[in-house]
């Protein structure tokens, strides 16, 4: 028991022991970690402090040479001021002596004018002392005498400024018109066609004078039964072996004669079968129609038409203007049109399209008051047709203000279609009376001694007598005929106007 006793004292004071030596060591190394840290402290203190105190010197040395900079600049600045300072007060010194200048430059003038206008009075006293002389001497007054001045002077100045004229329009022509007229002239000879005449009547040849009554029928009721079918008239006279179908409209001349040929064929003749045989008739020649719109557009190259356009292009084959036919021209035209767009850098199937179309107003299915250009523009419009093409077929008679650079084209290429030779026909009386009016027109001026219209009338070539007329004259002559055709008179294409003037000297060897 005393054993155990001394056991557990032991322990107890073994423990105690522990925790004294447990406490002091505890107590050393938290004495030891205090001082650590106010060492650290101490030491991060001393870094922080050298940090700011750097940063101070840094900023203070950025400061001084910001201040150093700007110093700078102000006495920049203030030295410039100073220059222009010193520069206005030249420039003020300069006004001030300038003024100086002028104000006696003004004296001195103002004694000149003074001068002036007396020698001025003594000049107008002197001149009308001579004027008087002068017509004392002449016989003739002032006011005579400046007349006769002025009306040489004016045919001396209306001499030269013609030739002056001249030697200009001579020169735009060698240079500006050099360009378009190759450009015309290759389009004209790559586009060699046929033009088709269409008259106003067409004559159906019989082959005996015998179905001529069959065709009248009792009473001629057959005659009007077909007059009443077709819209056109019947001529049933003496001429041999012959019918003449007089219409207008070439369309329903052709019905009349397609209809003609088969009920003569048929032998059948009677009004009801008029009546079938004309609507036959009408219906084949509108699928005919068509054929012909689709066929000129393939060989023109021109796709995506409208259907209504293509029937429009097959019916100007029956139609003319001007005795030309219309299909005819505006294929021509269009190959014009592409000609000249490739020429000019543009696009030619384009111009191809609207060249084709131009004309679709002279073949409307209704009688329009509006022109046959605008109405065109306005068809190609409601079938979708472009801008540029609407406005080219609207444009190319002067009826629409051009926006497009197709409009021009197109409007050159329909003259040049119809105004070439052959192309548009003229009755012979009409032709003839031109070529006259013509001649006469320059036979009614002064020194004119024989006119002569040459190249169907395209020429007009005017002799003057050498004793009336100077060379300087003559261009006067020229363009005053010139001017006097276009007010006066109508003609296709235009009239070259040559006037001659020689002098012969004739003698004989005997």
């Amino acid at each position: 028991m005393e054993i155990i006793i001394a056991s557990v004292a032991g322990l107890i004071v073994g423990a105690a022991l522990g925790y004294l030596l447990f406490r002091y060591v505890l107590k050393q190394t938290y004495n030891q970690s205090i001082n650590n840290a106010k060492n650290e402290a101490e030491a991060i203190k001393s870094k922080k402090l050298l940090e700011v105190k750097e940063k101070f010197l840094n900023k203070k040395a950025e400061l001084e040479k910001e201040v150093a900079q700007r110093n700078s600049k102000l006495q920049q600045i203030e030295s410039r001021l100073k220059q222009r300072e010193i520069s206005l007060n030249q420039r003020h010194e300069e006004l001030i002596r300038k003024k100086q200048e002028c104000d006696s430059l003004t004296q001195s003038l103002e004694t000149k004018i003074a001068n002036n206008d007396k020698k001025r009075a003594e000049l107008e006293e002197l001149q009308s002392q001579e004027r008087t002389r002068l017509e004392t001497i002449s016989g003739l007054s002032a006011d005579e005498a400046k007349e006769h001045l002025m009306e040489s002077m004016k045919d001396e100045a209306r001499t030269q400024a013609q030739q002056y004229i001249n030697e200009i329009v001579d020169d735009a022509k060698m240079t500006a018109n050099k360009e378009a007229k190759r450009i015309v002239i290759q389009s004209i000879q790559r586009v060699a066609t046929e033009t088709a005449i269409e008259n106003s009547v067409t004559v159906f040849h019989l082959e005996s004078d015998e179905i001529k009554g069959r065709v009248i029928g009792r009473e001629g009721r057959n005659i009007r039964a077909l007059e009443a079918a077709t819209g056109t008239e019947l001529v049933v006279d003496d001429t041999p072996e012959a019918i003449v179908i007089s219409a207008f409209d070439p369309v329903r001349r052709e019905i009349c004669r397609l209809a003609l040929h088969q009920l003569v064929a048929d032998g059948r003749i009677h009004p009801a079968r008029i009546e079938e045989v004309v609507t036959k008739v009408k219906k084949q020649l509108e699928e005919e129609i068509i054929e012909t719109g689709k066929r000129t557009a393939i060989d023109m190259g021109i796709h995506g038409l409208h259907p209504e356009l293509i029937r429009i292009i097959g019916k100007m084959k029956y139609r003319s203007s001007y005795g030309q036919n219309l299909l005819q021209h505006a294929r021509e035209t269009a190959n014009l049109c592409a000609i000249m767009a490739a020429e000019l850098g543009l696009n030619p199937k384009k111009a191809r399209r609207a060249g084709l179309l131009h004309d679709i107003g002279k073949v409307p299915d209704e009688d329009p008051e509006t022109p046959h250009a605008l109405y065109g523009a306005k068809l190609a419009e409601q079938c979708k047709e472009k801008p540029d093409i609407c406005n080219a077929i609207g444009a190319h008679h002067d009826e629409m203000e051009m926006t497009t650079l197709l409009a021009p084209i197109v409007q050159v290429c329909d003259a040049i279609s119809g105004a070439r030779p052959g192309a548009r026909r003229e009755i012979v009386e009409a032709y003839i009376k031109r070529l006259h009016d013509l001649e006469d027109l320059a036979m009614s001026y002064p020194g004119v001694t024989k006119t002569y219209a040459i190249q169907a009338g395209r020429e007009l070539r005017v002799i003057v007598g050498a004793d009336k007329i100077t060379d300087a004259e003559t261009e006067i002559l020229s363009n005053d005929i010139a001017k006097k055709i276009q007010d006066e008179m109508t003609y296709p294409g235009q009239v070259k106007i040559t006037v001659i003037r020689e002098t012969r000297a004739i003698s004989f060897a005997k």
